[in-house]
């Protein structure tokens, strides 16, 4: 279960969302400037919102009543970003060893056999990070992520340097934790197509605001497409607020 709600300021923008969902993945989805990346950062500790309250299954990560805001470091958030962000110094597998030792033997839930198994990286362990290529970059950065051993998986736009082909690779991968380790994923992104085919529980965000929350082709048939790139769709996903 991820229970979101939030208020914060930034500048001229303001973020009030509120949400709670129950499923293997949840796409957050809505034109650049929404409020996605807010709300991700939120949730990992890199925004404190300025009230309202975080909480994955039965860990509460935020609290603004009752002082609660515990630090990155410690929410067990794996984050994937748009770059790989991968450590250019080491290989592809001091990279993953490097998330695994953030964290005593006794607290690994995630093993990293497996991990290497599911993401195909056995036969680029040794290779450096400057070698690889867009897709097996953003393999690595997941790999990295999990090993963490996160109670979350929070994946920011992570798609949008890649062709067509390595989408549907990453995104082939991505379907198998989310069957195999079963770890909640929030991922964002503006992609009608990725949200359509990755999510189960879809919350559209316009202006730093929840306009439609639900199944995703409950939420996708509510809005128009044109939401999520600016054009007239946003009008539609506007008065969807009054079903939310």
């Amino acid at each position: 279960m991820i229970e979101v709600d939030i208020e914060r300021r930034l500048g001229r923008f303001r973020l009030d969302v509120r949400f709670s969902a129950e499923a293997p993945i949840l796409g957050l989805f809505g034109r650049s400037g929404s409020g996605k990346t807010s709300v991700i950062n939120a949730i990992a500790g890199i925004l404190r919102p300025a009230r309202g309250m975080i909480r994955i299954n039965d860990a509460c990560l935020f609290d603004a009543e009752k002082g609660i805001d515990v630090p990155p470091d410690k929410r067990r958030v794996g984050y994937v970003f748009q770059d790989a962000l991968l450590f250019p110094h080491m290989n592809v597998e001091a990279n993953l060893l490097y998330g695994q030792r953030l964290h005593a033997p006794a607290e690994r839930f995630i093993d990293e056999a497996r991990v290497v198994e599911l993401l195909g990286l056995r036969a680029l362990l040794k290779r450096r990070t400057a070698s690889l290529s867009g897709g097996e970059k953003q393999r690595a950065a997941l790999g990295r992520a999990l090993l963490a051993q996160p109670r979350i998986l929070l994946m920011d736009e992570p798609l949008t340097a890649l062709d067509m082909r390595r989408k549907s690779e990453i995104l082939d991968y991505i379907e198998r934790l989310r069957d195999e380790l079963r770890i909640p994923i929030v991922y964002v992104s503006h992609s009608v197509a990725e949200i359509t085919r990755i999510a189960d529980t879809v919350v559209a965000l316009d202006e730093g605001r929840c306009v439609a929350v639900g199944g995703v082709d409950d939420v996708m048939n509510r809005l128009d497409p044109g939401a999520a790139t600016g054009h007239d769709g946003v009008a539609l996903a506007a008065r969807s607020r009054d079903k939310v």
